[in-house]
């Protein structure tokens, strides 16, 4: 097994890789990490809420290191619903039925991929954590408030349908930091005339490192009692 960091160099200095588990936030595993460790940390990216997968967490005085981390492309698998669509783009919110699906093709999906490929511009999500005026969107949006996001660059270097099993469509997608792929499947339903909201998400690769290597917050901590 790879070497992993003990809590001795953790207060120095160190990476954790965590697998983020479903319903947690990022501040979740930050705060549980620090009460055990008692260490400076950080994460490098955050994960929504019903998102899992690979968390970069820095301790100590790689918590300068943090923005690189953050600047480093990234990798995710997921499942579309097709034919509904959610205020958040994703299952925080009811689903509101929309347009039939049944006239979807596995060419006519493959085909719209395309749509999303390379350097495009993405509007973030209203329900985000983006500020405007001094506040987080989703502090407007939960108060009912209407309110108007730009458009951003980003890139999406890889865009691939792994299993069309309707409604739902199972994905792969690699791309640049910034990236929601929340407005992806929002888009990609407005793109197939049907609707979409993601109804499951995983990180599984930022930059070289892999979420196979990393642990649950619940298995690191029984790392650290077994080798204090």
């Amino acid at each position: 097994m790879k070497h992993l960091p003990l809590p001795t160099e953790l207060k120095e200095g160190g990476v954790i890789l965590v697998d983020k588990p479903y319903e947690w936030t990022s501040f979740d595993v930050i705060n549980k990490i620090r009460k055990q460790l008692h260490v400076k940390i950080g994460h490098c990216g955050t994960l929504d809420p019903l998102a899992t997968g690979l968390l970069i967490c820095c301790t100590g005085k790689f918590t300068k290191k943090i923005t690189d981390y953050q600047k480093l492309p990234k990798e995710y698998t997921g499942i579309f619903h097709m034919g509904a669509t959610t205020p958040t783009y994703d299952l925080e919110s009811e689903p509101v039925p929309q347009s039939d699906y049944q006239h979807l093709t596995e060419e006519a999906i493959i085909a719209a991929t395309s749509k999303f490929t390379g350097d495009i511009q993405q509007v973030p999500p209203a329900h985000s954590a983006i500020k405007k005026g001094g506040k987080r969107a989703y502090e407007y949006a939960r108060a009912g408030k209407e309110i108007v996001l730009e458009p951003r660059n980003v890139q999406i270097t890889e865009f691939e349908i792994t299993k069309i099993a309707l409604p739902e469509i199972h994905f792969r997608v690699a791309c640049s930091t910034g990236t929601y792929i929340r407005s992806l499947a929002h888009d990609f339903g407005q793109e197939l005339g049907c609707g979409a909201y993601l109804q499951e998400l995983r990180r599984t690769l930022i930059g070289e490192f892999n979420s196979e290597n990393a642990l649950s917050p619940t298995e690191w901590i029984a790392y650290w009692i077994a080798n204090g």
